[in-house]
């Protein structure tokens, strides 16, 4: 269920190993063009042909699925699963490969017991309807909402993901979900405002700084939702990455500039990856910020912990998506500009801004 940037590179990569699967888009554009030239890969400038069928809707003959794939948007994945949930086979399991925290509400419509996680820890974008871009390597972490990696399903999708990229069963898929939720509330959110791709505007020390307090707003609420944080690919420690008072209080300390690194390297991993919220936006489509940053604030409010700046990103991508500002690297500094005032003085005096772009860092 969907074709954009990580469903129609799925549907691609299933399509090429002969695996039998109905890929279904309510974008009419993406069906007719992948049901002419089938999915089209672009990897190294050239454009590579995956023969292909895609349908605007489930054929009604479609049968019963083992699984059901929801590479939606997080805005569309109720519709998606209640469109979807009458040809799940009884022993079947819906998987979400949405950004955000999406199985909860998954598990609300079809049951927790039918309700399965795919963390997608690589980046792929539409450059043109039923055309991909894969940006970035890597595999998937999947698991249950109660922990439960006996379920024979779980090896039965590993085996099927597999020809993506490799993939890691997790009995904390909670954990995994909250660490990255808490980078895509900074890359995706960060990357729609800024309108450039995600290692072109990490080179610079203010977008650093706000994503470094982004993640930092959603670690924090996390932690007071009891949830034990998980390393994004085996490597990025969320509860490392939160900012503390002594970086607050000391700018050049090494601990602030090893973070700082941290997001330049990150930068330079997925320096091609550009924002599906931007996308969902020129689409004409609803983005899925209440579903990432959203989350954040509205679990802070529930717990009593402050999430001012994700409240600000949140605003900011509305009022993009109502078209009364477009996405750029000059909103980007004044969304950092205007946040100074949340952060409190001692943080103000200590990232001057001068009205010009701050900092920029060597390319990585």
């Amino acid at each position: 269920m969907g074709c954009g940037g990580i469903g129609g590179t799925l549907g691609a990569a299933l399509a090429k190993t002969g695996q039998e699967f109905t890929a279904v888009t309510h974008n009419t554009a993406i069906a007719d063009a992948i049901n002419a030239r089938g999915f089209e890969i672009v990897r190294d400038g050239e454009r590579h042909q995956v023969p292909g069928q895609a349908f605007a809707d489930i054929p009604s003959n479609a049968g019963q699925f083992d699984f059901v794939f929801l590479a939606t948007q997080p805005p569309q994945v109720d519709g998606a699963t209640q469109a979807a949930a009458p040809y799940l086979a009884p022993h079947g399991a819906m998987v979400c490969f949405q950004n955000g925290l999406c199985e909860q509400r998954v598990a609300e419509t079809i049951g927790g017991e039918h309700t399965l996680g795919a963390i997608v820890a690589w980046g792929a974008s539409m450059l043109a309807p039923g055309v991909y871009e894969r940006t970035s390597a890597g595999g998937f972490v999947i698991g249950r909402l109660d922990g439960d990696v006996s379920d024979p399903r779980l090896a039965a999708l590993s085996s099927t993901l597999s020809v993506v990229g490799p993939v890691a069963v997790t009995d904390n898929l909670a954990g995994s979900r909250w660490s990255k939720l808490a980078i895509n509330c900074a890359i995706s959110s960060l990357g729609c405002i800024g309108g450039d791709r995600l290692g072109a505007l990490l080179r610079h020390r203010f977008v650093r700084r706000l994503g470094l307090e982004v993640m930092s707003e959603a670690v924090a609420v996390a932690r007071a939702s009891g949830i034990r944080l998980e390393k994004v690919s085996g490597t990025i420690d969320l509860d490392w990455v939160a900012l503390t008072e002594a970086d607050v209080a000391s700018p050049g300390s090494p601990s602030l500039l090893a973070k700082h690194a941290l997001l330049l390297a990150v930068g330079a991993k997925f320096r091609r990856l550009r924002s599906s919220m931007l996308a969902a936006i020129e689409r004409g489509r609803e983005p899925a910020v209440d579903y990432l940053n959203g989350e954040v604030v509205t679990r802070g409010i529930q717990h009593g912990i402050p999430t001012p700046i994700n409240a600000r990103v949140r605003t900011v991508i509305h009022a993009i998506a109502r078209g009364e500002c477009r996405p750029s690297f000059e909103l980007l500094e004044q969304l950092y500009r205007d946040s100074r005032d949340d952060v409190g003085p001692s943080t103000r005096s200590r990232l001057p801004f001068d009205g010009v772009p701050i900092e920029a860092a060597p390319p990585a």
